[in-house]
């Protein structure tokens, strides 16, 4: 086990001598992520709220599929993606491939049905008086949407929060899209396996460790954006 301890202060030095390999890797990671969960949120809220306010034939069908696709193995969209992404691909011409907008376009595959899917399930399950007192005060239907979208704000931040922390610790659709280029696509991921199979345990510490500390962060804002929420509704309700 000293190897261990060894690698864990070896770690602690490359984050404090700010590791370029580390560095990198990171922001990768962290423009990556944040890039495909913004376009899955734009997408995956707006079509969840779409499903909840329409019936339709097949709108439970839809909801399984939506269900089905949050387990959907990441390399199985690596696959996929690649597929249309390569030199004989459909949009081949376009040189997406190994670069990181190939890396977005996979998460966002990824992170769009998770979201979706969550959102679809609070409005589900939400108490619809609003939106329908709402529409009685004389709001549009878009308005009603709004008011019952301020009132799920904390669930649909946590839809997103989890669709980010789908995409921020994938590995495969990052090696099969992005082609694990050191200092162009190479990512958090990626590179605590290539180290890992290299025997340097350390770089794969380090940045594990900055795995870390972003989950206890995300949740940390998360935990604090609901217990503000809290408080303004019982606010509400006390006046």
């Amino acid at each position: 086990m000293e190897y261990l301890l060894d690698s864990f202060k070896e770690a602690i030095y490359l984050l404090l001598s700010f590791d370029k390999d580390v560095l990198q890797a990171s922001r990768v990671s962290l423009w990556v992520a944040f890039t495909s969960t913004i376009i899955s949120t734009f997408s995956g809220v707006p079509i969840a709220f779409l499903i909840s306010f329409r019936n339709f034939s097949g709108k439970r069908i839809l909801i399984t599929v939506l269900n089905t696709l949050m387990a959907l193995p990441t390399v199985l969209i690596g696959l996929v993606v690649y597929a249309f992404l390569c030199r004989r691909g459909i949009f081949g011409s376009f040189g997406f491939l190994y670069t990181p907008w190939a890396m977005i376009i996979g998460q966002v595959v990824l992170a769009t049905p998770l979201i979706c899917a969550l959102t679809v399930a609070t409005l589900e399950g939400v108490d619809r008086t609003i939106e329908r007192t709402a529409v009685t005060l004389g709001a549009s239907r878009f308005q009603s949407m709004l008011a019952l979208a301020q009132e799920i704000k904390v669930q649909i931040i946590a839809a997103v929060i989890a669709g980010f922390g789908r995409v921020f610790a994938e590995v495969g659709i990052s090696i099969m899209l992005g082609g694990n280029i050191r200092f162009y696509t190479r990512n958090i991921t990626t590179t605590i396996a290539l180290e890992t199979s290299k025997g340097e345990f350390s770089r794969g510490i380090a940045l594990g460790l900055i795995l870390l500390f972003f989950a206890f962060t995300i949740n940390v804002i998360f935990q604090v954006l609901s217990g503000r929420s809290r408080i303004t509704g019982r606010s509400f309700i006390g006046a």
